[in-house]
C-alpha cells in the first residue's frame, strides 16, 4: 500500500509556513475552542467524485475514510497486533470448524441501520451473497460457497480451508438488504445516500469536503463524543501538511520530509505522529527472469550491502516506513511469533567484504572497480521509480551508492507513474522499489513475493503479486501447505520453509516494513493510539478509524 507522495521540494514549501503554525502550549478549554465537537480529517488526494459505494476501494467514501463511520465490520481487528483476538462488533461470536471450512457467526441483537430498520442475520447473509455473486465487489477473492441464515446466526461453508482468509472474512462490512436488493448493478452504483449501522450519516458532499454527522439516536453502543467529522481532500502534500501545521487538519496520513522541523516541533505538546509496523514490506525487487538477476548469489550479495539504516533515516525521514533488517524479511515486533527459532534475533548488517567473497565464490570477477558476471559481462542494473515518489527516489539513490561498493553500476531512472505501474505489471524492469500486501500472518507477504500460482512470464500483464516473476516449486508448495494445513505444527513447518527460501534465494530484498500510521493533534481531542496504547492503527482510512473516534474525548 502506498501513500500519495510529492517531490522533495515539498519540504521547502512547507518550511515557508512559519506564519501559519498553531499556537503551542496554552490551557484554553477544548470545549470553548471546539464548541461544535468537530474533528477535521484530511488527505492530499485532490478533488473527489461523488461515489459512496462501500465495496469499491476507489470510491470517495473508501478513499477518504468516512466509509468506516457509516458502515461497520463484523469484528474489529487490530493489524498492529495481528495475533490479538478481535473485538466483537456486529458479530458477538464466531466459530470456525472443519479446518476453517465452516464459519458460524452469531449476529448482535439490537442493532439498527441509520434509516431505523433493524439489522439482522439476513442482512449479513445477503452481504456475503453480494460478495460471492459479484466478483467486482469481492476484492479479496474469498471463495464463498454456501451462505445461510437462521435466527441470529449466519453459516458460511467453503470447499477449502480459509485459515489465511480469516481476517478478510471477519472484517467484512454489513449493508442493508432492503436497500441493496433494489440496486441493479452493485459494482457500478454510486450510492448517493449510504445507509449503515455506524454512528454517522453523510451530511454533505463536495469534491473537496465531505461531512458526516452523528446520528441523533439508535446507535447500538455509546455514542461518540465527536459530533461531526469533516473530511477535506487537499490538492497535494504541501497543502495537506500546511493544514496540519496551522491546525485546519487534525488527522491525516501523509509523508512529511524532516517531520520534526516541519510538523511536530511547531507544537510539541499537541502535534503527534505514530507509524507502527505491520506485516508487509517495502524493498528492492528484481525481475528474476532477467540475467544476471536470476542468480540467487548475486541477489544475496546485494542484500548484504544495502544500508537499511540510511534508507530509514534519509529516504523514510526516520519514521515513515520502519527499518526492516530481520533476515527472514518478516517485520518485527508484529512478526515475532512467526519467526523460526533458528532465525530469531538475526539481522542483516552491511558486510561488503562478505558480499565480495560470496560473489567471487560464485564465479564473479572484479575488473578494477567493475563487477563482471561469470561470462565476463559487467553487472549493471537500471532502477526505475515514479518521478513524484520522493522517498523511493532517495531509497534507490542510496542503493545505487551501496551497489557501487561491490562494483555494480546502477542508474536511477524516473518515469511517469502510469508507465511505471505498467512496467511492474508486465515485468518490463530490472530493479525497483515495491511493496507487498499485509495480513494477520507473514503468509500474505511471502505469497506476494514467491507464489508460483501467481507467476506470469515477463511481457504478460494482469499480475497480482510475484512481481519479480520468481519461480520456486518448493515455495509454492509451502504456501499451499500453510493455507490448507490441518494443524498448527504443519503450518509452522511450512512457514519455516518459506523463511529459509527467503534467506537462501533472496527473491527480493526487504528494506522497510509497511506502516499503518498517521499524524494527529491532541489540541481538541485525546485518546489517540500510540506506543503506550496500541489499540489500533492510526491511519484514518482503515476500519479501526471508527474505534479511534469512539475512543476520543474532548481535551481538557
Amino acid at each position: 500500500m502506498r501513500v500519495k507522495r510529492s517531490v522533495a521540494a515539498a519540504l521547502v514549501a512547507v518550511m515557508a509556513l512559519g506564519g501559519l503554525t498553531a499556537c503551542s502550549g496554552g490551557s484554553s478549554n477544548a470545549a470553548q475552542s471546539n464548541p461544535n465537537a468537530v474533528l477535521n480529517v484530511g488527505k492530499p488526494d485532490g478533488p473527489q467524485s461523488e461515489n459512496n459505494n462501500p465495496f469499491l476501494e476507489t470510491s470517495a467514501l473508501s478513499n477518504m475514510g468516512y466509509r468506516w463511520m457509516i458502515y461497520e465490520p463484523l469484528v474489529m481487528l487490530n493489524r498492529v497486533k495481528p495475533q490479538e483476538p478481535g473485538k466483537p462488533w456486529l458479530a458477538t461470536k464466531w466459530d470456525w470448524s472443519d479446518n476453517f471450512k465452516k464459519l458460524v457467526l452469531t449476529i448482535r441483537d439490537g442493532v439498527t441501520f441509520s434509516d431505523g430498520q433493524p439489522m439482522t442475520a439476513e442482512d449479513v447473509a445477503y452481504t456475503f451473497q453480494l460478495l460471492r455473486d459479484n466478483k467486482a465487489l469481492n476484492v479479496d477473492a474469498v471463495p464463498y460457497k454456501d451462505i445461510t441464515a437462521a435466527g441470529n446466526q449466519v453459516t458460511l461453508a467453503f470447499d477449502s480451508s480459509q485459515f489465511v482468509n480469516q481476517v478478510k472474512i471477519l472484517q467484512t462490512l454489513v449493508v442493508p438488504k432492503h436497500v441493496w436488493q433494489a440496486i441493479k448493478d452493485p459494482a457500478l452504483d454510486t450510492v448517493k445516500n449510504p445507509i449503515g449501522t455506524g454512528p454517522y450519516t453523510l451530511k454533505s458532499f463536495t469534491p473537496q469536503t465531505m461531512i458526516v454527522t452523528r446520528r441523533d439516536s439508535g446507535y447500538w453502543q455509546e455514542a461518540p463524543k465527536v459530533k461531526e467529522i469533516r473530511y477535506t481532500s487537499y490538492t497535494d502534500n504541501n497543502a495537506q501538511v500546511a493544514a496540519l501545521v496551522n491546525g485546519a487538519s487534525e488527522w491525516s496520513f501523509v509523508f512529511i520530509p524532516n517531520y520534526k522541523a516541519v510538523y511536530t516541533n511547531k507544537d510539541p505538546q499537541h502535534y503527534k505522529l505514530w507509524f507502527p509496523a505491520q506485516l508487509a514490506v517495502h524493498g528492492l525487487w528484481f525481475n528474476t527472469e532477467k540475467a544476471p538477476w536470476n542468480d540467487a548469489k548475486l541477489r544475496q550479495a546485494v542484500s548484504k550491502v544495502i544500508n537499511r539504516d540510511d534508507i530509514f533515516n534519509q529516504g523514510e525521514a526516520g519514521y515513515f516506513y520502519p527499518k526492516n533488517d530481520q533476515v527472514t524479511g518478516i517485520p518485527t515486533p508484529a512478526g515475532d511469533p512467526f519467526i523460526a527459532p533458528e532465525y530469531k534475533g538475526r539481522t542483516v548488517k552491511v558486510d561488503v567484504p562478505g558480499a565480495k567473497a560470496l560473489l567471487t565464490g560464485a564465479g564473479y570477477k572484479f575488473a578494477g572497480n567493475q563487477l563482471q558476471d561469470p561470462s565476463g559481462k559487467p553487472v549493471t542494473i537500471k532502477l526505475t521509480v515514479p518521478s513524484g515518489w520522493s522517498d523511493y527516489i532517495t531509497d534507490l539513490e542510496i542503493i545505487k551508492d551501496n551497489l557501487a561498493q561491490i562494483g555494480i553500476t546502477a542508474t536511477v531512472e524516473k518515469m511517469n507513474q502510469d508507465a511505471w505501474t505498467k512496467s511492474v505489471d508486465t515485468g518490463d524492469f530490472e530493479g525497483l522499489m515495491h511493496w507487498t500486501n499485509d495480513g494477520a500472518t507473514p503468509y500474505d507477504l511471502y505469497r506476494d513475493v514467491m507464489d508460483g500460482n501467481r507467476y506470469k512470464p515477463t511481457g504478460q500483464g494482469g499480475i497480482n503479486g510475484n512481481y519479480g516473476r520468481y519461480k520456486n516449486d518448493e515455495a509454492t508448495k509451502a504456501l499451499e501447505t500453510y493455507a490448507n494445513a490441518e494443524d498448527d505444527a504443519s503450518r509452522t513447518a511450512a512457514m519455516a520453509t518459506l523463511q529459509k527460501i527467503m534467506i537462501d534465494q533472496q527473491p527480493m530484498v526487504p528494506t522497510s516494513a509497511a506502516n499503518s500510521g498517521g499524524e494527529y493533534s491532541t489540541k481538541n481531542w485525546v485518546g489517540w493510539p500510540d506506543d503506550a496504547n496500541p489499540y489500533g492503527p492510526a491511519q484514518p482510512t482503515l476500519r479501526n478509524a471508527l474505534d479511534i473516534v469512539l475512543h476520543l474525548k474532548p481535551a481538557a
